[in-house]
């Protein structure tokens, strides 16, 4: 038998700490949150995408009665982003999040499976990882690329 063992490296920045840029989209995808239609789950989610032309487009979660309807906040900045600039890659990713009682989350939260397999297929669309800055009240993690999401990942070439 052989084992495999996955290393994640997750900066932890204050508020603070975060460069102008990076305050920039972390305030967007919170923002955002403010646009989230979530009157079943009660967690509003703000995405904010920074692309390689310097625009910035958000996104958020969007439920429907139908569950498997409803779309999430980064899909939504994704799939925006990718039909409307399609030359565009996405540099950085930002995503925060409030509770049911309206409150930032006080950890940072991380993307579901099908937002993740989403941010995968987006890098591999413009063969460039793209940094995660996943935001808390007082701290934001930041990943440089899907694969810290997601080690074990599926894609084109998995089919080969």
């Amino acid at each position: 038998m052989k084992e495999l063992n996955l290393h994640i490296d997750v900066k932890v920045y204050q508020n603070e700490e975060l460069n102008e840029a990076d305050c920039q989209l972390v305030q967007a995808a919170r923002e955002a949150t403010k646009r989230s239609y979530s009157p079943y789950s009660h967690f509003s989610v703000g995405a904010a995408a920074l692309l390689s032309n310097g625009t910035i487009v958000t996104g958020s979660n969007q439920e429907n009665a139908a569950s498997p309807s409803s779309l999430c906040a980064e899909r939504t900045a994704l799939f925006y982003a990718n039909s409307q600039y399609p030359d565009c890659a996405v540099n950085v990713l930002a995503i925060a999040a409030r509770n049911e009682q309206g409150m930032f989350t006080e950890a940072p939260v991380p993307p579901c499976g099908a937002c993740r397999q989403v941010m995968l297929e987006t890098e591999k669309r413009f063969g460039q990882p793209m940094r995660i800055l996943l935001c808390g009240v007082h701290e934001v993690y930041e990943l440089q690329g899907v694969s810290s999401l997601l080690p074990l990942s599926f894609d084109v070439s998995s089919m080969q």
